[in-house]
């Protein structure tokens, strides 16, 4: 079994000059295989604590019978067995890609040799210190753009402190702390950030708050925990106060009953509580025509409510990315940052010009649609926006 444990190569000493020169406080080294990195952290007089971990119980047993006094060794899968946060994290991960038939899990950090990286980055920031950093080695037989990605996704920041080039492979060493952004949403109770998807203004982060911290409760429990959508205002965004006037217009659409739960509001970035469900160009292919029916229904049942605001949400004409469909049948619409006030909103008829559209994918469901019997609805709707006008739109089909 001891031929399993990672002994001490290039790569390992490379690291051990960062671990040297920058360990302190507490420190975590996970995946420590022969303890090089925790036994380097263990001999800095800055150094009070070190949390060594590798899933090999070989290598625990080994490194455990050094009897270092201010060390722990704990067996487990990444961050498995550890507790609290950390002033230095080290992680020398496997990051060669899996050959074939190979199984060697001190070398191979999965299929493509960064899924292990993101397992680890995925969690760490729980277990790091508001100022606490990352030392983190990988080479590029896993793909420094990929490294750089994933550090990027969840919401890191990073720098190059050192590198060796060797035959086949260059080895990198980071320095990665949390970005302002993390720990600013960090401090609001905000945890588990993670990259989820982008618009043309922003980027979308997921995430989950803890209800109890967020209404100053100290009862702990699971259920309070839920999962929340993070949006911020993209850099090289030339759109000017995106993401407070969102943030406004959603306040006023939650009065109604539209939108994502608005959760907490700043000028960097909208927390909403996050929305899972499909997209409802896809939701209508795989649901039956009544089905359809109730919630296109429903949809215009919001569009009628914001045109009474006199709100114009403006996306409704064409709202393929717009509008979620909860796995409970609720339509969601989500980003409000193009509304804007007029007293002639178009939500109403943008939304049965696309209804139009969809007369094909709703006849294969067996639902009629009378189109200019439709739009002529919408025209009479469109010069007194009344309940009874609109009335005479969903009564035709």
């Amino acid at each position: 079994m001891d031929n399993d444990i990672y002994e001490p190569r290039e790569d390992s000493y490379l690291l051990q000059k960062a671990v040297r020169s920058l360990a302190s406080g507490r420190v975590l080294d996970l995946g420590t295989g022969s303890g090089i990195q925790a036994l380097t952290a263990a001999e800095s007089p800055r150094v009070r604590e070190v949390v060594a971990v590798d899933i090999n119980p070989v290598a625990v047993e080994r490194l455990t019978q050094k009897h270092i006094r201010k060390m722990t060794v704990w067996q487990g899968d990444l961050f498995e067995p550890v507790d609290g946060q950390f002033t230095v994290i080290i992680f020398n991960p496997p990051y060669l890609p899996q050959d074939k038939g190979i199984e060697d899990c001190a070398l191979y950090g999965g299929k493509k040799g960064w899924e292990i990286a993101e397992r680890f980055f995925r969690d760490a920031s729980r277990y790091l210190l508001p100022d606490g950093k990352i030392l983190f080695l990988f080479s590029t037989l896993t793909s420094k753009q990929k490294i750089d990605e994933i550090v990027r996704r969840y919401l890191f920041s990073f720098q190059e402190i050192d590198r060796q080039k060797l035959a086949f492979e260059e080895l990198f060493v980071y320095e990665i702390t949390k970005s302002p952004l993390l720990r600013r949403l960090e401090a609001r109770g905000i945890e588990r950030l993670a990259y989820h998807a982008q618009g043309k203004r922003g980027m979308i982060y997921k995430g989950r708050i803890n209800l109890n911290q967020k209404i100053k409760s100290f009862i702990p429990s699971r259920s309070n925990y839920v999962d929340v959508a993070v949006k911020v205002k993209k850099e090289a965004s030339e759109a000017k106060e995106t993401i407070s006037k969102e943030s406004s217009w959603l306040e006023r659409a939650n009065l109604r009953g539209i939108g994502p739960q608005l959760l907490l509001a700043t000028e960097e970035f909208v927390v909403t509580k996050f929305i899972s469900g499909d997209y409802l160009p896809e939701w209508l292919e795989t649901h039956s025509g009544p089905e359809g029916v109730v919630v296109l229904h429903q949809l215009l049942d919001q569009c009628f409510l914001l045109d009474q605001e006199k709100i114009s949400k403006e996306e409704m004409h064409h709202p393929y990315k717009h509008i979620i469909i909860t796995p409970f049948r609720k339509p969601v619409m989500i980003d409000f940052e193009r509304c804007h006030a007029t007293e002639k909103p178009q939500n109403v008829t943008q939304f049965v010009e696309y209804i139009c559209r969809l007369k094909p994918v709703l006849e294969k469901k067996g639902v009629v649609i009378d189109v200019p019997q439709l739009r002529v609805a919408a025209k009479e709707y469109k010069e007194k926006y009344n309940k009874e006008r609109f009335e005479m739109i969903i009564n035709t089909f």
